[in-house]
């Protein structure tokens, strides 16, 4: 089985010569050989990468700006020299002056290629910008938030007992409401005496009262009864995701996302830790590009509220270690090898301005929920704080899907946790045809086991592209790719359509009486989706594509397997799919593709942002603050990357769905095709189509 067969995008160009040099687009990893002095632009062009241009290359939009990055880059094999990009020249310049442009960005249109370079591509300048799916889940949560507004009325000055107008603040909050030993920063101090004065002596303060002392972190002159702001943020390894929420009924009144610009550092967290370890600054870049994002992302989500942003007085963040690090500017180096060492694992209260965050309010504060260990993070937490396992009468699966997945198993006796290290395939990156989820993105796949003829529904549209009407309500996004969920379904239905035998080999015309059966390399592709008469792409299934999904999935399999010989057990009550992906996942093509253990598939369920809403939980409840403290106290975790029987349970899950399990629930509604595909076989192939339950 050829697993590593190239896609087209990785062979165009491939002819490599002195005056050729590789190109590597984040977030979608397509890269390819380009001629030095071709522009960005041009280069993304053509190996089908997603940059815009309205003006046609002129200088004028900037819709085409991109971020280059520098270093060593041993995930992709290059290392990028400073002088790999053309110098600015006068239009660029020119441009700058006149409007502006971010540090470090780029017009792709004037920059040209000289060397060897990685190149990223933010979501503003993509075409098919992202639909960020980490919307918040309809929750009851019980209101009792650490940034709370108090009226209170002041002593005047006087001269016979002269003090200071804080302190005077400070004996009042202390008497009228029990608000002793308050502190304020400087931002506020100097905002405290005109309000004082204009109120007459009566003002209304935030106070944020999360941590040991109160902190005075904003005041209004007289009462005032608007809304104050706090931000729930599911700071994950591909996407951030954040919920705008009114602190004093817990509404989500905004929620946007956007793409982790880290991806241009590497796609997976021990590609970043890498990345860290080779550049001397590399920590350091990662950090400042995080810290950019959640500036950019409380700006548009306080935007699209009609809420200045500088009336968010609390943020809460939720994720995995090494986020969580990066984050606090702190190396993640020691994440990268056991014993795979936290520098802090509890819960932490401190200003914002202190992680390097100014789009809030200068005295705005930040909570970040606890690390269970050094591969579970803070995001697993919050899962725990929404899902409560720990609370279940029965045995509990809770599956985080994402980049890097986080796993739970327990109920009211016991919880244990591991993460899996699933990579982006879920996400649409490593995938030929793949992208994020995006209006045009394929998302639903249905095959016909008799004629083999796929249909599928993209993202923007309820209609199936069998439908009459598809083409007409598809126009202005036309089908664009593959994202998670879509790939996820086609392998899923070839497995069920008999095109792809267990041990995940695609196989030929001959053996699948199909001519969508394609040849590509030695091994074969299944065209899902081919636009390209009317200027549209090549959307395939490839043997690559496969192997990529067979890897994430055989991962997270053998993490919830493994946690599952730790209980004792061989089947779980119930499964619970979390996380942005997790949402859209179909149980039945999950179980297909063995994804997860065999379980009834009405006790699978989705539960979607779990993070997220357990971040908004801890923004909402000082009170589940203290409770998931408490809960990660008494969390087990199992470390996979030193634990021998993964590799066992992976290798054995590399098949589809498994190669020894026998999924007895999966067998009561689908009966898999006992197909064998191999290279050396004849017209037959060896795909004689045996049925078989199981």
């Amino acid at each position: 089985m050829a697993n590593d067969t190239p896609s087209a995008q990785d062979l165009v160009g491939s002819a490599v010569s002195a005056d050729e040099a590789m190109v590597v687009f984040t977030p979608s990893g397509q890269r390819g050989y380009v001629a030095k002095g071709t522009s960005v632009l041009d280069a993304a062009r053509q190996l089908g990468v997603d940059l815009d241009s309205v003006c046609g290359g002129r200088g004028i939009c900037s819709k085409c700006q991109v971020t280059p990055s520098y270093g060593s880059f041993p995930k992709f094999g290059i290392e990028v020299a400073e002088g790999a990009l053309s110098d600015w020249n006068a239009v660029e310049a020119r441009y700058d002056e006149k409007r502006g442009l971010a540090e470090g960005r780029r017009l792709g249109c004037q920059a040209c290629i000289q060397g060897d370079m990685v190149i990223d591509v933010p979501a503003t300048s993509q075409v098919h910008k992202q639909v960020v799916r980490k919307a918040a889940s309809t929750r009851a949560i019980s209101m009792d938030p650490a940034t709370r507004l108090y009226f209170v009325e002041v002593e005047a000055p006087d001269m016979d007992e002269p003090s200071g107008d804080f302190e005077r603040l400070k004996s009042a909050l202390a008497a009228q409401w029990d608000l002793p030993d308050l502190i304020a920063p400087l931002s506020v101090l100097r905002k405290l005496q005109p309000a004082l004065r204009k109120g007459g002596w009566q003002v209304t303060v935030a106070v944020n009262s999360g941590a040991a002392q109160p902190v005075l972190v904003e005041i209004w002159p007289g009462y005032h009864d608007g809304p104050i702001w706090g931000l729930a943020i599911d700071l994950g390894s591909t996407t951030i995701a954040g919920h705008l929420c009114d602190l004093g009924t817990g509404e989500v009144v905004a929620s946007s996302g956007l793409m982790n610009p880290q991806i241009r550092f590497g796609e997976d967290l021990m590609s970043r830790v890498s990345y860290a370890m080779m550049n001397a600054d590399g920590a350091e870049a990662m950090t400042g590009a995080v810290r950019d994002a959640l500036d950019t992302l409380t700006i548009e989500i306080c935007a699209e509220a009609g809420v200045p942003a500088h009336d968010v007085l609390e943020l809460v963040f939720v994720s995995n270690p090494v986020m969580h690090h990066l984050l606090l500017g702190i190396d993640p180096v020691e994440l990268g090898q056991a014993p795979f060492a936290l520098a802090s694992s509890g819960a932490l209260e401190l200003p914002a301005r202190d992680m390097g965050l100014s789009a809030a309010n200068p005295a705005a504060r930040a909570y970040l929920l606890p690390c269970i260990a050094g591969h579970v993070g803070a995001d697993a937490a919050a899962v725990a704080l929404s899902e409560a396992p720990d609370k279940s009468e029965d045995l509990v699966l809770i599956v985080d899907v994402g980049t890097n997945a986080e796993i739970l198993l327990g109920n009211r006796e016991r919880v244990l946790a591991c993460s899996s290290p699933t990579g982006p395939a879920f996400e649409g990156a490593q995938i030929s045809s793949g992208q994020r989820a995006a209006p045009g993105a394929i998302e639903r796949v249905e095959i016909d086991p008799a004629t083999r003829e796929p249909r599928f529904r993209v993202i923007g549209s309820e209609r199936w592209s069998d439908d009459p009407d598809f083409a007409t309500e598809i126009a202005v996004t036309g089908v664009t790719g593959i994202c998670g969920s879509g790939i996820i379904e086609a392998v899923a239905e070839m497995r069920i359509a008999g095109l792809l035998d267990p041990s995940g080999l695609i196989g030929g015309p001959e053996q699948t009486g199909t001519a969508r059966s394609v040849p590509e390399g030695r091994t074969f592709a299944y065209v899902l989706y081919d636009g390209r008469a009317e200027g549209g792409p090549l959307v395939t299934v490839t043997q690559g594509d496969i192997r990529a999904i067979q890897l994430a999935k055989s991962a997270l399999y053998a993490g919830a397997r493994l946690l599952m010989d730790e209980m004792g057990v061989e089947q779980v009550d119930r499964v619970t799919l979390a996380g942005a992906f997790g949402a859209h996942i179909s149980p039945k093509h999950a179980m297909v593709l063995g994804m997860i253990p065999d379980a009834p598939l009405d006790k699978v369920q989705s539960a979607g942002n779990a993070a997220g809403t357990g971040a908004r939980m801890a923004l909402c409840s000082r009170a589940a603050r203290r409770e998931i403290e408490a809960t990660v106290a008494g969390i087990t975790k199992i470390e996979t990357a030193i634990e021998p029987r993964f590799q066992e349970h992976f290798v054995a899950a590399n098949a589809i769905p498994h190669a020894t399990a026998p999924f007895p629930e999966l067998s009561k509604i689908v009966t898999l095709p006992d197909v064998a595909f191999n290279t050396g076989s004849g017209a037959d192939g060896g795909g004689r189509r045996r049925r078989r339950r199981g």
